[in-house]
Protein backbone atom coordinates (compact mmCIF):
# COMPACT_ATOMS: atom_id res chain seq x y z
CA UNK A 1 0.00 0.00 0.00
CA UNK A 2 0.91 3.52 0.66
CA UNK A 3 2.91 3.11 3.44
CA UNK A 4 6.47 3.43 2.66
CA UNK A 5 5.70 5.80 0.20
CA UNK A 6 4.31 8.25 3.24
CA UNK A 7 6.96 7.01 5.76
CA UNK A 8 4.48 5.85 8.01
CA UNK A 9 4.20 2.53 10.15
CA UNK A 10 0.87 1.66 9.66
CA UNK A 11 -2.47 2.81 7.38
CA UNK A 12 -4.28 5.52 10.15
CA UNK A 13 -7.54 5.64 8.80
CA UNK A 14 -8.60 1.94 8.92
CA UNK A 15 -12.01 2.02 10.34
CA UNK A 16 -11.23 -0.38 13.10
CA UNK A 17 -11.90 1.07 16.63
CA UNK A 18 -8.71 1.52 17.73
CA UNK A 19 -8.26 3.03 21.37
CA UNK A 20 -4.14 4.14 20.62
CA UNK A 21 -5.69 6.96 18.21
CA UNK A 22 -7.85 8.07 20.66
CA UNK A 23 -7.60 11.81 19.87
CA UNK A 24 -10.26 13.20 22.59
CA UNK A 25 -12.28 15.40 20.93
CA UNK A 26 -14.62 17.36 23.41
CA UNK A 27 -17.85 15.85 22.26
CA UNK A 28 -15.52 12.40 23.14
CA UNK A 29 -14.64 13.44 26.63
CA UNK A 30 -17.24 14.88 27.44
CA UNK A 31 -18.93 11.41 26.87
CA UNK A 32 -16.28 9.51 29.02
CA UNK A 33 -16.40 12.56 32.00
CA UNK A 34 -20.28 12.03 31.76
CA UNK A 35 -19.87 7.53 32.20
CA UNK A 36 -17.30 7.67 34.30
CA UNK A 37 -19.32 10.05 36.92
CA UNK A 38 -22.32 7.94 36.66
CA UNK A 39 -21.07 4.97 36.88
CA UNK A 40 -18.86 6.34 40.44
CA UNK A 41 -22.05 7.73 41.77
CA UNK A 42 -23.97 4.05 41.39
CA UNK A 43 -26.57 5.33 38.45
CA UNK A 44 -28.31 2.62 37.00
CA UNK A 45 -29.12 3.15 33.22
CA UNK A 46 -26.86 5.37 31.35
CA UNK A 47 -27.29 6.09 27.71
CA UNK A 48 -24.64 7.24 24.63
CA UNK A 49 -26.29 7.81 21.67
CA UNK A 50 -24.63 9.20 18.41
CA UNK A 51 -25.05 9.24 14.61
CA UNK A 52 -23.70 6.18 12.76
CA UNK A 53 -19.62 6.87 12.87
CA UNK A 54 -19.60 9.40 15.53
CA UNK A 55 -17.12 7.22 17.05
CA UNK A 56 -19.47 5.11 20.03
CA UNK A 57 -17.57 1.99 19.58
CA UNK A 58 -14.26 3.84 20.22
CA UNK A 59 -15.69 5.63 23.40
CA UNK A 60 -17.30 1.71 24.31
CA UNK A 61 -14.06 0.61 24.47
CA UNK A 62 -12.11 3.48 26.05
CA UNK A 63 -14.46 3.36 28.74
CA UNK A 64 -13.92 -0.41 29.25
CA UNK A 65 -9.94 0.06 29.34
CA UNK A 66 -10.09 3.39 32.06
CA UNK A 67 -12.81 1.57 34.48
CA UNK A 68 -11.19 1.79 37.18
CA UNK A 69 -9.89 -1.90 39.31
CA UNK A 70 -13.49 -2.05 41.38
CA UNK A 71 -15.51 -2.34 38.45
CA UNK A 72 -16.53 -5.91 36.76
CA UNK A 73 -17.51 -5.18 33.80
CA UNK A 74 -19.92 -7.38 31.34
CA UNK A 75 -19.07 -6.36 27.21
CA UNK A 76 -22.38 -7.59 24.70
CA UNK A 77 -21.12 -6.00 21.71
CA UNK A 78 -23.87 -7.26 19.04
CA UNK A 79 -27.07 -7.28 21.16
CA UNK A 80 -29.44 -9.02 18.97
CA UNK A 81 -30.54 -11.62 21.60
CA UNK A 82 -33.57 -12.78 22.71
CA UNK A 83 -34.23 -12.49 26.06
CA UNK A 84 -33.24 -15.65 27.43
CA UNK A 85 -30.01 -15.37 24.76
CA UNK A 86 -29.48 -12.25 26.63
CA UNK A 87 -29.65 -13.18 29.72
CA UNK A 88 -27.06 -16.69 28.63
CA UNK A 89 -24.58 -13.70 27.38
CA UNK A 90 -24.94 -11.45 30.46
CA UNK A 91 -24.22 -14.77 32.75
CA UNK A 92 -21.44 -15.83 30.71
CA UNK A 93 -19.82 -12.31 30.47
CA UNK A 94 -19.80 -11.91 34.56
CA UNK A 95 -18.64 -15.95 34.99
CA UNK A 96 -22.35 -17.54 35.90
CA UNK A 97 -23.04 -21.20 34.59
CA UNK A 98 -26.72 -21.70 33.30
CA UNK A 99 -27.73 -25.42 32.68
CA UNK A 100 -29.38 -25.88 29.19
CA UNK A 101 -32.54 -26.00 30.87
CA UNK A 102 -32.25 -22.87 33.09
CA UNK A 103 -35.53 -20.82 33.29
CA UNK A 104 -35.67 -17.16 34.28
CA UNK A 105 -35.75 -17.84 37.67
CA UNK A 106 -32.76 -20.14 37.87
CA UNK A 107 -31.12 -17.32 35.59
CA UNK A 108 -32.53 -14.56 38.32
CA UNK A 109 -31.13 -17.28 41.51
CA UNK A 110 -27.40 -17.12 39.85
CA UNK A 111 -27.13 -13.85 38.63
CA UNK A 112 -28.09 -12.71 41.78
CA UNK A 113 -25.72 -14.92 44.02
CA UNK A 114 -22.98 -13.80 41.99
CA UNK A 115 -24.15 -9.83 41.91
CA UNK A 116 -24.07 -10.00 45.45
CA UNK A 117 -20.21 -11.78 45.56
CA UNK A 118 -19.04 -9.33 43.23
CA UNK A 119 -20.42 -6.50 46.11
CA UNK A 120 -19.30 -8.14 48.94
CA UNK A 121 -15.97 -7.85 47.36
CA UNK A 122 -16.69 -4.15 47.15
CA UNK A 123 -16.85 -3.85 43.54
CA UNK A 124 -19.84 -2.66 41.76
CA UNK A 125 -20.80 -5.04 38.61
CA UNK A 126 -21.56 -2.44 34.78
CA UNK A 127 -22.61 -4.05 31.89
CA UNK A 128 -22.27 -2.34 28.94
CA UNK A 129 -23.67 -3.24 25.61
CA UNK A 130 -23.00 -1.41 22.24
CA UNK A 131 -25.06 -1.20 19.21
CA UNK A 132 -28.07 -1.15 21.89
CA UNK A 133 -30.92 0.18 19.38
CA UNK A 134 -30.83 -3.80 18.00
CA UNK A 135 -32.02 -4.74 21.41
CA UNK A 136 -35.34 -6.36 20.82
CA UNK A 137 -38.42 -4.77 22.69
CA UNK A 138 -38.92 -7.57 24.68
CA UNK A 139 -35.31 -8.17 25.38
CA UNK A 140 -35.51 -4.68 26.82
CA UNK A 141 -37.66 -5.49 29.37
CA UNK A 142 -36.02 -8.42 30.47
CA UNK A 143 -32.71 -6.09 30.78
CA UNK A 144 -34.73 -3.89 33.29
CA UNK A 145 -36.13 -6.91 34.95
CA UNK A 146 -32.49 -7.74 35.73
CA UNK A 147 -31.53 -4.35 36.82
CA UNK A 148 -34.26 -4.53 39.92
CA UNK A 149 -31.54 -6.09 41.99
CA UNK A 150 -30.29 -4.25 44.29
CA UNK A 151 -29.55 -3.55 48.04
CA UNK A 152 -30.80 -1.20 50.16
CA UNK A 153 -28.28 1.85 48.84
CA UNK A 154 -27.39 0.79 45.62
CA UNK A 155 -28.17 -0.85 42.24
CA UNK A 156 -26.31 -4.73 42.15
CA UNK A 157 -26.22 -4.05 38.16
CA UNK A 158 -25.48 -1.10 36.23
CA UNK A 159 -25.80 -0.52 32.72
CA UNK A 160 -24.46 1.43 29.97
CA UNK A 161 -26.12 1.66 26.64
CA UNK A 162 -24.74 2.82 23.60
CA UNK A 163 -26.36 3.32 20.62
CA UNK A 164 -28.05 5.32 17.45
CA UNK A 165 -30.34 8.28 17.59
CA UNK A 166 -32.79 5.09 16.85
CA UNK A 167 -32.79 3.53 20.38
CA UNK A 168 -34.06 7.13 21.50
CA UNK A 169 -37.04 6.56 19.17
CA UNK A 170 -37.14 2.73 20.93
CA UNK A 171 -36.95 3.85 24.67
CA UNK A 172 -40.02 6.49 23.48
CA UNK A 173 -41.98 3.20 23.05
CA UNK A 174 -44.92 3.47 25.63
CA UNK A 175 -44.42 -0.52 26.89
CA UNK A 176 -41.04 0.88 27.43
CA UNK A 177 -41.48 3.58 29.39
CA UNK A 178 -40.72 1.98 32.95
CA UNK A 179 -37.14 1.66 31.50
CA UNK A 180 -36.79 5.41 30.14
CA UNK A 181 -37.68 6.35 33.70
CA UNK A 182 -34.59 5.14 34.68
CA UNK A 183 -31.94 6.67 32.88
CA UNK A 184 -30.70 9.18 34.31
CA UNK A 185 -27.54 10.12 32.86
CA UNK A 186 -27.62 10.50 28.80
CA UNK A 187 -25.30 12.27 26.21
CA UNK A 188 -25.80 12.79 22.65
CA UNK A 189 -22.08 13.01 20.46
CA UNK A 190 -21.17 15.55 18.79
CA UNK A 191 -19.81 15.90 14.83
CA UNK A 192 -16.49 17.61 14.48
CA UNK A 193 -16.01 21.15 13.23
CA UNK A 194 -13.86 21.98 10.40
CA UNK A 195 -10.67 22.69 12.76
CA UNK A 196 -11.40 19.93 14.47
CA UNK A 197 -11.03 17.81 11.05
CA UNK A 198 -7.70 19.44 10.62
CA UNK A 199 -6.57 18.51 14.38
CA UNK A 200 -7.99 15.04 14.10
CA UNK A 201 -6.49 14.13 11.11
CA UNK A 202 -3.09 15.58 12.06
CA UNK A 203 -3.14 13.09 14.87
CA UNK A 204 -4.20 9.71 13.27
CA UNK A 205 -1.37 10.29 11.30
CA UNK A 206 1.22 11.13 13.81
CA UNK A 207 0.02 8.25 16.15
CA UNK A 208 0.75 6.38 12.22
CA UNK A 209 4.05 7.84 12.43
CA UNK A 210 4.53 10.51 10.07
CA UNK A 211 6.99 13.16 11.07
CA UNK A 212 6.44 15.29 7.85
CA UNK A 213 4.79 18.74 6.99
CA UNK A 214 0.63 18.39 6.98
CA UNK A 215 -0.23 16.03 4.09
CA UNK A 216 -4.08 17.19 5.03
CA UNK A 217 -3.84 20.98 4.83
CA UNK A 218 -6.22 22.86 6.40
CA UNK A 219 -7.94 23.90 3.30
CA UNK A 220 -8.15 20.12 2.49
CA UNK A 221 -9.39 19.59 5.91
CA UNK A 222 -12.03 21.96 5.37
CA UNK A 223 -13.17 20.28 2.27
CA UNK A 224 -13.06 16.33 3.83
CA UNK A 225 -15.49 18.55 6.42
CA UNK A 226 -17.87 19.72 4.15
CA UNK A 227 -18.13 16.54 2.20
CA UNK A 228 -17.88 14.43 5.52
CA UNK A 229 -20.29 16.77 7.84
CA UNK A 230 -18.17 16.10 10.51
CA UNK A 231 -18.41 12.35 10.97
CA UNK A 232 -15.20 10.75 11.73
CA UNK A 233 -16.14 7.43 10.02
CA UNK A 234 -16.05 9.55 6.85
CA UNK A 235 -13.27 11.27 7.43
CA UNK A 236 -11.44 8.36 7.55
CA UNK A 237 -12.78 6.86 4.29
CA UNK A 238 -11.79 10.08 2.45
CA UNK A 239 -8.43 10.32 3.87
CA UNK A 240 -7.36 6.69 2.86
CA UNK A 241 -8.54 7.36 -0.59
CA UNK A 242 -7.12 10.55 -0.65
CA UNK A 243 -4.06 8.73 0.35
CA UNK A 244 -4.19 6.46 -1.76
CA UNK A 245 -5.34 8.49 -5.80
CA UNK A 246 -1.82 10.48 -4.18
CA UNK A 247 0.43 6.98 -3.75
CA UNK A 248 -1.23 6.00 -7.28
CA UNK A 249 0.28 9.20 -9.49
CA UNK A 250 3.62 9.06 -6.92
CA UNK A 251 3.37 12.29 -5.16
CA UNK A 252 4.48 13.22 -2.14
CA UNK A 253 1.58 15.34 -1.18
CA UNK A 254 -2.58 15.37 -1.03
CA UNK A 255 -3.78 17.74 -3.50
CA UNK A 256 -7.33 19.05 -3.86
CA UNK A 257 -8.36 17.08 -6.73
CA UNK A 258 -7.11 13.88 -4.68
CA UNK A 259 -9.90 15.04 -2.21
CA UNK A 260 -12.56 15.85 -3.87
CA UNK A 261 -11.46 12.32 -6.28
CA UNK A 262 -12.11 10.73 -3.06
CA UNK A 263 -15.54 12.41 -2.28
CA UNK A 264 -16.52 11.18 -5.76
CA UNK A 265 -15.67 7.89 -5.07
CA UNK A 266 -17.41 7.77 -1.71
CA UNK A 267 -21.47 7.36 -1.42
CA UNK A 268 -21.60 8.88 2.18
CA UNK A 269 -19.52 12.12 1.10
CA UNK A 270 -21.94 14.94 0.40
CA UNK A 271 -20.31 15.44 -3.47
CA UNK A 272 -19.02 19.44 -4.00
CA UNK A 273 -22.11 21.35 -6.30
CA UNK A 274 -19.74 22.20 -8.99
CA UNK A 275 -15.99 20.72 -9.93
CA UNK A 276 -14.33 20.21 -13.12
CA UNK A 277 -14.88 17.15 -14.98
CA UNK A 278 -10.78 15.63 -14.46
CA UNK A 279 -11.94 15.35 -11.05
CA UNK A 280 -14.61 13.36 -11.73
CA UNK A 281 -12.32 11.01 -13.72
CA UNK A 282 -10.39 10.68 -10.70
CA UNK A 283 -12.83 9.09 -9.29
CA UNK A 284 -12.41 6.14 -11.52
CA UNK A 285 -8.37 6.28 -10.94
CA UNK A 286 -9.29 5.35 -7.20
CA UNK A 287 -10.47 1.93 -8.53
CA UNK A 288 -7.60 0.97 -10.71
CA UNK A 289 -5.46 1.83 -7.25
CA UNK A 290 -7.34 -0.78 -5.50
CA UNK A 291 -7.04 -3.40 -8.11
CA UNK A 292 -2.91 -2.78 -8.81
CA UNK A 293 -2.64 -3.01 -4.94
CA UNK A 294 -4.96 -6.06 -4.88
CA UNK A 295 -2.81 -7.36 -7.55
CA UNK A 296 0.17 -6.91 -5.59
CA UNK A 297 -0.38 -8.04 -2.63
CA UNK A 298 -1.67 -11.33 -4.08
CA UNK A 299 2.08 -11.72 -5.94
CA UNK A 300 3.52 -10.76 -2.37
CA UNK A 301 1.57 -13.75 -1.32
CA UNK A 302 -0.37 -11.40 1.34
CA UNK A 303 -3.75 -12.52 -0.19
CA UNK A 304 -3.82 -15.87 -0.18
Amino acid sequence: MYLYHFGINELPFTLTPNTSYFFGLPSHNEALQVLLTALKTGEGFIKVTGEVGTGKTLICRKLLNELPNHFEAAYIPNPMLSPDELRRAVASELGVELGENSDQQAFTQKIQQRLITIHQQQKSAVLIIDEAQALPTQSIEALRLMTNLETESRKLLQVVLFGQPELDEKLALDELRQLKQRITFSYTLKLMDADQVFQYVRHRMAVAGYRGNALFTQALCKLLYDASRGTPRIVNVLCHKSLMLAYGEGKTEVERRHVIGAIDDTEAADKPTSRPLPYLALAGALTLCVVAAAVAFWRWGVIA
